[in-house]
């Protein structure tokens, strides 16, 4: 089943193809995007003008003939912030349901913000711990808190990037008068709802909407990074800072030629970036993670249960989505647990001053049960077909970075070693590509010592001193094969901590 989803908003029309896979889940077929600003001019007129009403008109029809290429079945549409908020609206409504020939429906901000809260919940592990969402619109925005799984508390407030910009930001470049005029207009409708006890043990702020997925855009475009996805990348409160900074001391005009920054935006990233820097400081949060599905990704989920196609149950953790994605290629599975065994059992042998932390180790686990699937494709460099399908693989709670270090662990579990003029490992880090060798030569040993693929090893010691890493193997049966395919896969592992390996039985014929 195909179905579309269209969210109307105060800064622009977006639309969503998606194809059913008959079991919840989805996979999006066609992203339309108009920047109409619906809500231009309506704080000062109360109107929708005609020139956004034309604009808007066009942009969905627009969207109904693509979907009807498409073969899409239902629609649901949706208008927010602007449309509310317009003494018009009502007419509007009536006018683009004429026009575009499917029902629009205008939802209240609460609305919005569960749709947002629908959406987050298909990418991140909100059960771990308390952690604030909001979803940043052109006329509002919505917060939401969660504690653990449940919702504590939401609010819709007009803080919206257009609404913010249209009545605080006149002079160009946007004067420290008005820059200081809007902060401290955000930074009390943020204190008026939001109280100190209510998150003061919060995990991390998740973003949704264009101002968040354009800041993620323009920090990618600055630091050269080329991950294909948005969805989970990392900010850190001082990339916010120092991102608006910047754009303070241009023109819109200089703004436009930004890389990372649709030109249509030029005009109210500014309002966008000082938002979003207010809200990390009152929430007293450091960490911004994007969503990129946010409200219509929620309507698709809603438009699912409607439909009798409930979504598929959101993984408990990261390790369900892993073995999705794993059982999805068909992977001998009890081969790739016992490689992510071994190689987990290598890890923890290691002592601390390797440089290697928790996180790093669940890096190691996820790329030992992904290693091999790449068969999926071809026999033939499964290794890089594993790169590749992990790459644009959609894995839950892993950040693009993530994504990308897991990726190339598994792509290095065979064959060539890390070399710098490998597209795929240049683009890192100096910091990941040092991260990728030795979590690459840990799975790499970690293979060998399955060789057979008959889980002969139950138990390993390892020990690392002196320039030598000792691994000492026990299990049933005779363990040569396993012990030869241990040292001969021990290059990357010698290389990447800078000693030799030792690979012996103990206990043959056990």
């Amino acid at each position: 089943m195909r179905l579309a989803a269209i969210d109307i908003g105060t800064n622009s029309i977006r639309c969503i193809v998606v194809e059913t896979d008959g079991r919840g889940g989805f996979r999006i077929l066609d992203d339309e995007k108009a920047a109409v600003r619906l809500g231009e001019g309506l704080t000062q007129s109360g109107n929708i003008s005609a020139a956004a009403w034309e604009r808007a008109r066009q942009a969905l029809v627009r969207m109904r003939h693509i979907a009807d290429g498409l073969g899409v079945e239902s629609i649901v549409a949706v208008a927010t912030s602007a449309v509310r908020k317009a003494a018009n609206g009502a007419a509007f409504v009536a006018a683009m349901e004429n026009e575009a020939g499917f029902p629009l429906r205008v939802i209240s901000g609460e609305e919005e913000a569960e749709l947002a809260l629908l959406s987050a919940s298909r990418h991140f592990d909100l059960g771990a711990a308390p952690h604030a969402l909001v979803d940043i619109g052109g006329g509002s925005i919505e917060i939401v808190l969660t504690a653990g799984a449940l919702v504590e508390a939401m609010w819709s407030l007009e803080l919206g990037a257009v609404f913010l910009s249209e009545r605080f930001l006149t002079s160009d470049p946007v004067s420290r008068f008005e820059l200081a005029t809007l902060r401290h207009h955000i930074r009390h409708s943020l204190r008026q709802v939001l109280p100190r006890a209510a998150h003061s043990h919060l995990n991390c702020l998740i973003g949704s909407g264009g101002t968040i997925t354009t800041i993620g855009a323009m920090l990618m475009a600055r630091r050269g990074e080329r991950y294909d996805s948005l969805s989970g990348y990392e900010i850190i409160r001082s990339d916010i800072v120092h991102l608006l900074a910047m754009l303070q001391r241009t023109t819109c005009r200089e703004r436009r030629n930004l890389p990372g920054l649709n030109p249509e935006r030029a005009d109210i990233i500014v309002a966008g970036v000082t938002l979003v820097d207010e809200l990390m400081d009152v929430l007293d949060l450091n960490m911004l993670r994007i969503n990129e599905g946010g409200i219509r990704e929620g309507l698709i989920v809603q438009s699912l249960a409607g439909h009798g196609l409930l979504p598929e149950q959101r993984p408990s953790d990261w390790r369900d989505s892993v073995l999705r994605l794993s059982r999805a290629c068909h992977t001998d599975e009890a081969h790739s647990r016992q490689v992510s065994h071994l190689a987990l059992t290598l890890f923890d042998a290691l002592p601390e001053n390797v440089g290697l932390d928790p996180r790093a180790r669940i890096l190691l686990e996820a790329a030992g049960l992904l290693h091999d699937i790449g068969y999926f494709i071809n026999y033939a460099k499964h290794h890089k077909h594993s790169f590749h399908l992990i790459r644009h693989a959609e894995l839950f709670d892993f950040s693009p970075r993530e994504k990308e270090i897991i990726a190339n662990v598994a792509r290095y579990h065979r064959k060539t070693l890390p070399k710098k003029n490998h597209e795929n490992y240049a683009g890192l880090t100096p910091a990941d590509r040092d991260l990728v060798c030795k979590l690459g030569g840990i799975l790499r040993l970690a293979d060998g010592l399955d060789r057979r693929r008959t889980q002969s090893v139950r138990t390993l010691a390892c020990r690392l001193i002196r320039g030598c890493c000792e691994v000492v193997l026990q299990g049933e049966g005779d363990l040569a094969v396993e012990a030869h395919g241990g040292a001969k896969k021990s290059d990357l592992f010698a290389q990447a901590f800078a000693c030799r390996v030792s690979v012996t039985v103990q206990g043959e014929g056990c």
